[in-house]
């Protein structure tokens, strides 16, 4: 047995490590007199909120460092499909307007786009999706590669997800669409604004009514610089960012992405608030646990039955 402590997703406790088998089993509380301290902190698999999984081999999801991802944006039937034991949210299809982005886009599969016509398709289509069990509506709010949906049919597409309880995460991109959206009623933004730096008021009015996924290492040069000190002021005034890397945007790894973890850092998040961003599971939970040496996600690895080496006790 070994004296750890341990990261429960909102702070620090102390816990013993022992063996069952080849599992290895966390216990919260003291450990017993005499035992050894682990060096490194122990917590859950990470979450990843912003992925697309038919764009990778998602079957490298296994051994990773994820035990939860978010997709935004596949075909639902797929998605619901995809086999492992990573746990999956979905969003379904982008929701966009016709002929709006990604409609147009090579990379976007079959069934991962839907046009909503007007606010009468929009309702249908939430019922639909949600019928489908998703977890969440991704809406597109991009106005630089062609047209964007009203505000009506969002309106209404965010009433009809809070009928069936779903937040709506949007893409927003272009002058004024990170407002927009929120001021229309998206609870999350599914990137760090970047095409536009806000002004302190809208960093306020988002910090106070959204959460944004972080994806800042998608972004090079000016854009990424756009991106940090939007994200650097909006946690500032209290917002909330969450980790998430667009995997399938470019060579991503299936697995955590160590330049991400650099940019919350450059973002100003560090020590529990880095931790807490990476969303990790209950490790009290019979899952598998993470083993982070001093304590950094980026050297995160699984934690084996071999780490606590009880032969030596």
């Amino acid at each position: 047995m070994r004296a750890v402590t341990f990261f429960d997703g909102e702070r620090m406790r102390e816990g013993a490590l022992d063996v069952t088998g080849e599992r290895v089993v966390l216990r919260a509380g003291a450990a017993p007199a005499g035992a050894r301290p682990l060096d490194g902190l122990v917590t859950g698999l990470f979450t990843d909120h912003h992925v697309h999984l038919q764009l990778v081999d998602h079957t490298l999801l296994a051994p990773s460092r994820l035990g939860r991802v978010v997709d935004l944006g596949a075909d639902p039937d797929w998605v619901a499909e995809a086999p492992g034991p990573t746990v999956v949210e979905y969003a379904g299809p982008f929701l966009t307007a016709p002929g709006g982005y990604p409609s147009d886009r090579a990379w976007a599969p079959p069934g991962s786009v839907r046009e909503i016509v007007d606010a009468a398709n929009a309702a249908h289509t939430v019922d639909e999706l949600a019928a489908a069990g998703v977890s969440l509506i991704k809406v597109v709010a991009h106005s630089a590669p062609g047209p964007v949906l009203d505000d009506d049919a969002f309106r209404v597409i965010v009433h009809q997800a809070a009928v069936h309880r779903l937040p709506v995460v949007a893409h927003a991109e272009g002058p004024g669409q990170a407002q927009r959206a929120v001021r229309l009623g998206a609870t999350r933004l599914a990137h760090a604004p970047f095409s536009e730096r806000l002004s302190g008021a809208e960093i306020g009015a988002q910090a106070a009514s959204a959460s944004w996924i972080s994806t800042l290492a998608i972004h090079d040069d000016d854009t990424l610089a756009v991106a940090l000190d939007n994200a650097r002021r909006f946690l500032a005034a209290g917002g909330e960012l969450l980790y998430g890397t667009d995997m399938g945007n470019g060579a991503t790894p299936v697995d955590l992405r160590d330049a991400e973890i650099n940019a919350l850092r450059a973002a100003g998040l560090d020590g529990v608030d880095l931790l807490a961003t990476l969303s990790p599971a209950d490790p009290l939970d019979a899952g598998p646990l993470l083993l982070l040496p001093d304590g950094d996600p980026s050297r995160a690895r699984r934690l084996t039955a071999a780490d606590i080496d009880i032969t030596e006790l």
